[in-house]
């Protein structure tokens, strides 16, 4: 469990990350990574985030790393701006957009595989809301984070949009594409507010 300062810490380095493409200079620097790294040594390990901008309640871009392959500072950094200015479904971010959004961490769990026979088998495996799936299939792949379940709280649909996000026929299951599960620790500035 990561606690509140932490949190508040994580989500502040994301907001500065995108602000700082606005003013055109850094602000993350060195200097200023190092003295958040001292305060919470926990943003030197390896983590995986994803970074989810919403606007007025409406998604606004989300990227993220399935994988800890860099410190979490970095990580924060990185896909905080990536899904402020590099997610391909929305335009870049604009600087009159940049005090309307709220911004969402997901800290992941390593994805471990979830082996299962068929369809059945995966459904009974499967926790509706709990269990972030990644899906792989002839070189393509796909996420859900869990909140996504909150969307398509269906099984059939979840695994539906899920194959077609990773390029593949809404029926991709009946292929058996290998499914591997995480879990995450979320929150959000809103909540911190509250």
């Amino acid at each position: 469990m990561i606690d509140a300062n932490l949190k508040r810490a994580m989500l502040s380095i994301a907001r500065i990350a995108i602000k700082e493409e606005f003013l055109g200079h850094k602000e993350l620097t060195d200097e200023v990574k190092q003295r958040l790294i001292t305060m919470f040594p926990r943003l030197a390990e390896p983590g995986a985030v994803f970074v989810t901008i919403n606007e007025r309640s409406s998604l606004r871009g989300c990227i993220g790393s399935l994988v800890a392959h860099r410190p979490l500072i970095d990580d924060i950094i990185e896909n905080a701006k990536a899904a402020a200015f590099g997610d391909p479904r929305f335009p870049p971010l604009s600087p009159e957009e940049f005090d309307q959004i709220t911004i969402e961490i997901s800290l992941l769990s390593e994805p471990k595989p979830l082996p299962y026979t068929d369809i059945e088998d995966l459904r009974q495996k499967i926790v509706p809301g709990r269990d972030g799936v990644v899906l792989k299939l002839d070189g393509r792949q796909a996420t859900f984070l869990p909140q996504v379940w909150e969307d398509l709280p269906d099984f059939d649909q979840f695994f539906a949009h899920l194959c077609l996000k990773a390029g593949l026929p809404g029926n991709c299951l009946e292929y058996h594409p290998e499914i591997l599960v995480y879990h995450v620790e979320k929150f959000s500035e809103e909540e911190l507010q509250e």
